[in-house]
């Protein structure tokens, strides 16, 4: 029978060697034995698909707040596309497309309701800040479980890291994290392009002509573009990178993004009130807490609770707790 030690004598001899093998991995918080069929990270990707916070996902902003069509990504289907492109890059240099893969589908599980409005809102609100990727694993470390309360879903370090690090300064410590960091943003940069021309917030012929002539003209062919430049720039390397010429034009296409979709845009003056909701609903919960479900971390304190809580709504939760914390109901007589 195929099983989890054939997987993992299979994955020294066809990896490449800087991959990450599973029978190599630092191991978890607390001690499980190995699972007969899968190994380490087939796990951790498995625990992170069959949790709440990952169904979630589905209903929480990726740009657009609650778009009423039906083809403007989400956070779920941005996460999808995430895992995609980097589990194709992944196979391309022969890493480790499990780790990789659970990484991705893990690293936006601490994303707040209505995206970074929602994110800027609870960073303004909770003593020391709030950071999605930091959330990400208070979520897998203490927020989630899959049956044995106070361990979280105990994942590998290798996992771990991977999600606390898709952003920020400091690089994952395995190539496979640094893969999800470059999957991230090529699948954002893209998708919210689409969803852009889509929502009429840009038109084709603004779009940087000397950007796309490195890049791509159509998403397709800026994903595949992309996606070859750092498998080419990578093999055999200590880091995953992108060249110079590829890499500037990609940053300045973000900036572009920023500019004209992220701020100031017709689609996001509804953002302006996410930062009001949020704050009022941070200090009912403080005046409030015994309101606070029970599942939370009971040795955090107050303040990070709350953040816990209201971080992991979805748009439409946190709209109807909104509703019923502050706006009268209509009477009705018995």
């Amino acid at each position: 029978m195929f099983d989890r030690v054939a997987q993992e004598q299979e994955e020294l001899v066809r990896l490449a060697p800087k991959a990450t093998k599973a029978v190599n991995s630092q191991g978890r918080r607390y001690h499980e034995e190995p699972c007969p069929m899968r190994t380490a990270f087939q796990r951790d990707r498995d625990r992170i698909i069959h949790s709440k916070a990952f169904r979630r996902l589905k209903h929480k902003t990726q740009v657009f707040i609650a778009p009423s069509g039906d083809h403007y990504r989400t956070r779920l289907t941005h996460t999808l596309e995430v895992a995609q492109i980097a589990r194709t890059m992944a196979r391309l240099l022969r890493l480790n497309e499990d780790l990789t893969e659970a990484i991705a589908l893990g690293h936006d599980l601490g994303h707040t309701p209505f995206g970074h409005a929602g994110e800027v809102a609870l960073n303004n609100l909770v003593q020391g800040g709030f950071r999605h990727n930091q959330q990400s694993l208070r979520v897998v470390d203490l927020l989630e479980d899959y049956g044995r309360p106070g361990w979280g879903l105990n994942l590998t370090r290798e996992v771990r890291d991977g999600i606390l690090c898709h952003t920020g300064e400091q690089l994952p410590m395995t190539l496979e994290g640094q893969l999800v960091r470059w999957a991230d943003r090529i699948a954002y940069i893209n998708h919210d392009i689409d969803d852009a021309l889509r929502a009429n917030v840009i038109t084709e012929a603004e779009l940087p002509k000397d950007l796309l002539e490195i890049l791509g003209y159509d998403y397709s062919a800026r994903i595949s573009r992309m996606i070859r430049e750092i498998v080419t720039a990578s093999e055999g390397q200590d880091a995953i990178v992108m060249g110079k010429t590829m890499g500037e034009a990609m940053d300045e296409l973000r900036n572009f993004l920023f500019q004209r979709v992220y701020i100031g845009s017709s689609a996001k003056k509804e953002e302006t009130k996410v930062g009001s909701l949020i704050t009022e609903l941070f200090h009912f919960y403080l005046n409030h807490p015994q309101e606070l479900p029970a599942h939370l971390d009971p040795e955090a304190p107050l303040d990070r609770r709350i953040c816990d809580y209201l971080a992991g709504m979805t748009d439409s939760y946190c709209l109807a707790d909104f509703q019923k914390r502050f706006m009268p109901k209509g009477w009705m007589v018995c």
